[in-house]
This record gives C-alpha cells, structure tokens and sequence, in this order.
C-alpha cells in the first residue's frame, strides 16, 4: 500500500509523463531555499529551468543557486548548514546517517552511465571485456563499476577488476581517450556517455542493466536532492515548493524539445549530440513510487556493502533507516 507521499510522488511523475500542468501553489511571500551544484554539472539544467520559467515563485520559493567546483565542496557546505539543499546519492546519504547526521534524500534521476565501445567494436558482452584495456570514471569504489562487477562475477565467472587493466581519471578526460582509441572500453558517466554515443560508441552494458540482473524492479535513481530532515520539518512549504518546482521543470524537460533547444548553450551541446543528452536525461526521470525505489536501493546496498566494504558504504552493513524521505507533502 502507498503512503499519502508515495501517492503524490507518483501524481507528480504521471503528470510529468502525461504533459499536465500542475497547480502553482498561491502568490505569497517566498521562502528562499539555496541549493549548491557543480557549476557545470547536468542538475544546472533543471534548476535553470525552474528559475527561467519563474517555477519556484509560483510554487512559493525564491531558488538561490550556489555553484561549486567539486562534489566534495557541495558535500561539505550540505553538512556545515551553508546550503539548504545538495545533490547527492543514496549511499553517501546513509552513510552520513549512520555517522548520526539527519540527511535524507528525494530521488532525482535514475540516468547511469555505462561501458561504451566503438561502433565497430568486437565486444558484445561482459565476458569479451577480459583481458582489455578499461577506462573508469569515478574511481575503484563507484558504483556503478561495483554493480556491473557484481554481474561480471556472478554471469561470466569473471573479475573485471583482477583480469584487466583498469585506467582510472577525470570523465572528460577518459571520454577523449576513448575517442583515441587508447582504451577498448569505457565506463563513464551518462551524460559523457550520451556524448559518446553521438560520436560513433555505442553501449555494452550499462550500470541499469547491472541493476535489473541484481534484482531491483525498476530504475534506481543514482541521484537525489539531499537535505536535512530537521530543516523540512522547519521549513515544509519550502521543500514541498521546491518538490513541485522541480517537477514542473522535469515536466518541461520531458515534453518541450524546444526547451532543450533554449538549454543548448548551457549543455554545451547541439545536433545529435544534443538529441543523445535529451533522449538519455528524460529515461531517467524517475517516474516510481519513493517505497520501491527504497525497497530496490536497499537490495543493491547489500550486494555494495559485500564488494564495497566499509571503504564504501561506512560503518552500516544495512542501509540506514530514513535514507529516503518520509516526510508528507501536502
């Protein structure tokens, strides 16, 4: 049975999928909610979205966005109260709440990257990535390498961390050295991914197949908007506002190709390239109910806890209680 916020969640996502617009909450004063992003990371394009089309003063909110050059300064501004709202995933989320802070998520984008080839690559599976030269983004310990590690194991009999040689660096940088030739795949991020595909790679295995052939019945959104419990329990306009901004943005993204249009220059994209990012951003939109989401992540941090150990996941075998919002907007 879904819960009063699982019913709107899900409200919210079927409007997104149906093009309905969604009522603006009341003109008054608005309550101004900061939210720190990379500076040139993908969440710009949906909070620039909300602030161009005016979506966070129509649900009553004033959007304050604070730029960051890495995830480590966002992190820290999050914990030290400097910001209101952070983008983040689940597993650091419960690993803070295992520490005793009160952090909790909302799930964001389900869009995971995956091992790319070149079009005219022999691989065509796991197993053929043996013995291969491997680029992967986001070091030893991202989770997405886990996951596809995990199926790599457990369907081919093969240790793609012990069987080959790994490369690990900065995605825009192993995303060029791809299109040199100086890898036989790539593990990157989605968008860089997405922008690979646009350039003649195709995928071989992405980290959303690894989720399905764990076990998980649906998308598991990599990402979340990550704030507080103590701060929505304060400020629960604010955070319903900018639930509903978000979705109105989300909405628009998912529907308007000219919209994608007006984004261009800020996703540095055009042509196909463009088309790619837009395919791959409205795929993962999260369209589930919070509960399965939550039920599939903690099935998938188990099997992370194993690989991963406490170098990943902190001092909790379990994923923490609370990880995912239980607060109900209304």
């Amino acid at each position: 049975m879904y819960s009063r916020r699982d019913v709107l969640y899900l409200a919210l996502a079927l409007a997104a999928q149906a093009g309905l617009a969604l009522r603006p909450y009341p003109a008054a004063a608005a309550e101004r909610v900061r939210v720190g992003v990379l500076k040139f990371g993908t969440v710009s394009w949906a909070l620039d979205t909300i602030k161009h089309h005016g979506f966070d003063i129509e649900n009553g909110i004033d959007l304050d966005i604070v730029h960051f050059a890495g995830e480590d300064a966002s992190n820290v501004a999050m914990l030290a109260g400097e910001v209101d709202i952070i983008v983040s995933d689940w597993l650091w989320v419960s690993r803070q709440r295992a520490m005793g802070d009160d952090l909790t998520l909302l799930p964001y984008s389900a869009a995971v990257g995956a091992i790319m080839v070149r079009e005219d690559s022999p691989l065509t599976t796991l197993a053929d990535l043996k013995g291969r030269r491997i680029g992967i983004a986001g070091g030893p310990l991202d989770k997405s390498w886990l996951l596809i590690r995990a199926v790599a194991r457990r369907d081919h009999d093969l240790d793609l961390a012990g069987e080959n040689e790994l490369v690990y660096g900065a995605p825009p940088l192993l995303a060029e050295k791809a299109m040199q030739g100086e890898l036989d795949a790539v593990l990157n991020f989605w968008h860089y991914c997405a922008r690979l595909e646009a350039d003649g790679f195709r995928r071989l295995f992405g980290a959303d197949d690894a989720i399905r052939a764990l076990g998980a019945s649906g998308k598991v959104s990599a990402l979340g908007y990550v704030f507080h419990e103590s701060w929505a329990a304060r400020n629960t306009a604010a955070i319903t506002g900018f639930a509903r901004a978000s979705a109105a943005a989300k909405e628009l993204l998912a529907t308007s190709d000219e919209e994608w249009q007006r984004l261009a220059p800020l996703a540095r994209a055009q042509g196909k390239e463009l088309e790619k990012l837009r395919e791959r951003y409205r795929e993962g939109i999260p369209r589930r109910p919070i509960s399965d989401e939550e039920a599939d992540a903690a099935r998938l941090y188990d099997i992370l806890a194993q690989i991963g150990g406490e170098a990943l996941v902190g001092p909790s075998p379990d994923m923490a209680p609370g990880t995912y919002w239980t607060g109900v907007m209304r």
